[in-house]
């Protein structure tokens, strides 16, 4: 059997963006392959807990948060004939002190003015939604429509449908770079061999930046460490996404039971330089520390495992979605800085169109462009 090394597009990463977009370019009749350097949804993709948040959110990619919640995820179990477990019950962001409190009025009075139903509540009514909190929370920002879901679920099931759409996955192949023929990007180098195509979508989290080097572009993106850990099954308590004001933990209870809440010790950056996915032992005490004190009632509660993972921290904040200019046939979305899981059915839509009609119509990401990064001077 030949094995196949051409197709109208090549996608450099095999996580939740590479494996949605494959989906979405497929059923526009397109011939499609998928470089993943380990195994499908291996990356931040499936390491995440699992946040489908609008508030809290830069009014610059909040427009792809809604689009996602009000036209995707609802009916996304039944498109991709997968449970991806999406829950929309609602997303509270707590605070404990008067600064908690102005960062949350801060990002409430962005997102409203840009349309989003979300407001700020005191703590009575935030323990009204979830009883089970801890009295010292002063005050909270309450969004209906925010909710969760699965993340492996998700993710496997954007790559299943795509394989029933004939893309072809090839895992366990590192791209050592890209190359352009007459002016345009066309061949993706590997260790396995180069690899031909119309287009390349790199979106291949934190090794993205390393692979635009090779054609001379870069952003500013660094490697961000987070860890998420997992508590035993415990009877039904809420189905609300956790967030608190300063980012130190989120998460939601499972369907399973368990708790799954994400977070970091802030320690990350001198504790861990390599490149496997280990988990450190100072993590899960800080995140276990800091959930006592927002939910008491959780403190005799066993966690059962932890996990850790990379993600694409861009300066700005923001995922840098575009086609570039400078390099022809090469369109990029990476940067999603923690917060993509959320959002990348959207994006997927977003680049479908970016790569069959050079813009996204649907949803305006006018604003994510790698232009932005250009001396204005």
């Amino acid at each position: 059997m030949i094995e196949k090394r051409t197709a109208d597009v090549i996608i450099i990463g095999g996580g939740i963006m590479g494996c949605s977009t494959a989906y979405r370019l497929a059923k526009l009749g397109l011939d499609v392959i998928v470089l993943e350097k380990k195994e499908i949804g291996n990356g931040g993709s499936c390491r995440n807990a699992g946040g489908v948040r609008q508030s809290a959110r830069d009014p610059k990619e909040l427009q792809l948060a809604m689009y996602a919640v009000a036209n995707i995820w609802p009916t996304l179990s039944e498109e991709l004939g997968v449970n991806v477990e999406y829950h929309q019950k609602g997303n509270i962001r707590l605070g404990l002190t008067e600064k908690d409190v102005k960062i949350l009025e801060n990002h409430t009075a962005k997102s409203t003015k840009v349309g989003l139903d979300v407001k700020m509540i005191s703590g009575d009514e935030a323990r009204e939604i979830c009883p089970y909190m801890s009295d010292e929370i002063i005050a909270a920002s309450w969004c209906p429509t925010d909710g969760h879901a699965n993340p492996l679920k998700t993710t496997l099931g954007f790559y299943k449908r795509a394989l029933d759409l004939g893309v072809t996955f090839i895992s366990g192949v590192e791209v050592l770079g890209i190359k352009k023929i007459k002016g345009e990007a066309r061949i993706v180098e590997t260790d396995d061999g180069d690899y031909e195509g119309g287009q390349i979508l790199l979106c291949a989290g934190y090794d993205s930046r390393r692979i635009a080097n090779t054609v001379g572009i870069d952003a500013p993106v660094e490697r961000q460490v987070n860890e998420v850990l997992v508590t035993e099954a415990m009877p039904h308590m809420f189905d609300i996404m956790l967030g608190v004001a300063g980012g130190e933990f989120y998460g939601h209870q499972s369907e399973h039971g368990s708790f799954v809440l994400g977070g970091n010790s802030g320690l990350q950056a001198f504790t861990s330089n390599t490149d496997h996915f280990m988990t450190n032992s100072l993590t899960a005490p800080c995140i276990s520390r800091g959930i006592m004190k927002y939910f008491p009632c959780l403190k005799n509660v066993k966690v059962v495992r932890t996990w850790a993972g990379y993600y694409d921290q861009c300066i700005d904040v923001l995922p840098i979605i575009d086609n570039i200019k400078e390099v022809p046939g090469l369109t990029v979305a990476f940067g999603f800085s923690g917060h993509g899981f959320g959002i990348s059915p959207a994006v997927s839509i977003a680049l479908s169109e970016l790569m069959t009609t050079g813009k996204s119509t649907t949803i305006d990401i006018s604003q994510l462009g790698y232009d932005r990064f250009k001396s204005k001077g």
